[in-house]
C-alpha cells in the first residue's frame, strides 16, 4: 500500500487567484452586453446621454479586458505547474538565506500557503519553523489547514502554524533564531513599513540572522538605504539590501509588467 504522503500533493496555490481573474472577465462580458444592447436596442434614446453612457461603458470594457489579460499573464507565470514557476523560483531563492542553528527556530511572518516555511524547514530539518498569517479575505483560498496539508504534503513534521498580526507580534524579544517573510508588508495598510520590519527584528535572537523579500521601493518602504545604515548604527551586522529584480528572481522587464519594481531581499545578522 502506497505512503499516504506520496498520494498527497502540496497545493501553493497562485498569488493571482483564479477567482479574482473570473470576476473582472464576467465584469467585462457585462459591460460588452450592456454596451450592445444600449447600442442595438431604444433603451436609450436621449442624447448625449446615450452616448456617454456608451462611450462609459466601452471605455470600462477595453479596462477590465486589459485587466484581465494581464492577471492571466500573471496566474500563468506565478503558476506552480507553468513553465515559468516564478513563485517556487523566488520561494527557493529566499530559502537559500535561511540557517537555523540545529535545535533552533525560525519565524516566517506572512506564510500564505506555508511555501516559504516549508521550503525552510525542509532545508533545516534539525530547526523548528513557525508561519504565522492573519489569513484574510483577500487571499480566502489561504489557511491554516491548508499550510498543515501542504506540510503533510511535503513530509515535513517541523513546522507549526497560527494566527498572528505582524504589526504587533505576539512574540516576546529575542525568540527565534531567524525571520524571513516573503511579499507580505507592503499589503499592509501603513505609513511607517520600517517600523514593521523593526518589530519583526524585534524577536531575533542576539546573532540571529534575517531574509526579508517584498516590494521594497521608496514609495513604500521610504529610504531604505537609510534603513539599513540605521541598523548598522544599531549594532546589525552583514546588513544588506539586495535587488532581486535583476535576474535574481526575475528580470528587469518583468518586475515592470508584474508591478513589483522595487522587489529587494533585506539580509543580516542581529
Amino acid at each position: 500500500m502506497e505512503d499516504e504522503n506520496s498520494i498527497m500533493k502540496a497545493d501553493y496555490k497562485n498569488w493571482m487567484p483564479q477567482g479574482m481573474i473570473n470576476s473582472f472577465a464576467a465584469a467585462a462580458v457585462v459591460c460588452w452586453v450592456l454596451f450592445w444592447i444600449i447600442n442595438n436596442f431604444n433603451l436609450l434614446t436621449i442624447q448625449p446621454t446615450k452616448s456617454i453612457v456608451s462611450v462609459a461603458l466601452l471605455v470600462l470594457w477595453i479596462l477590465l479586458l486589459l485587466m484581465t489579460v494581464w492577471m492571466f499573464l500573471m496566474h500563468r507565470a506565478f503558476s506552480y505547474d507553468g513553465k515559468r514557476q516564478m513563485s517556487k523560483q523566488i520561494i527557493e531563492g529566499i530559502s537559500a538565506y535561511v540557517n537555523v542553528p540545529d535545535g533552533g527556530k525560525c519565524l516566517d511572518v506572512g506564510c500564505g500557503s506555508g511555501a516559504l516555511t516549508i521550503a525552510c524547514a525542509k532545508k533545516n530539518p534539525n530547526a523548528e519553523f513557525v508561519g504565522i498569517d492573519r489569513w484574510g479575505k483577500e487571499y480566502a483560498s489561504f489557511s491554516k489547514n491548508l499550510c498543515e496539508n501542504n506540510a503533510k504534503a511535503e513530509g515535513v513534521s517541523n513546522v507549526s502554524f497560527g494566527q498572528g498580526d505582524a504589526t504587533k507580534l505576539s512574540f516576546v524579544d529575542e525568540t527565534f533564531d531567524a525571520v524571513t517573510s516573503n511579499y507580505v508588508y507592503h499589503n499592509i495598510p501603513s505609513k511607517d513599513r520600517q517600523a514593521i520590519l523593526l518589530e519583526t527584528l524585534r524577536t531575533l535572537k542576539k546573532g540571529g540572522t534575517f531574509a526579508i523579500h517584498d516590494i521594497m521601493s521608496k514609495g513604500k518602504y521610504g529610504d531604505m538605504e537609510a534603513f539599513v545604515k540605521q541598523l548598522k548604527d544599531m549594532g546589525y551586522e552583514e546588513v544588506k539590501l539586495i535587488d532581486t529584480t535583476n535576474g535574481m528572481f526575475m528580470t528587469k522587464f518583468e518586475s515592470i509588467w508584474m508591478g513589483l519594481s522595487g522587489s529587494a531581499i533585506l539580509v543580516g545578522r542581529k
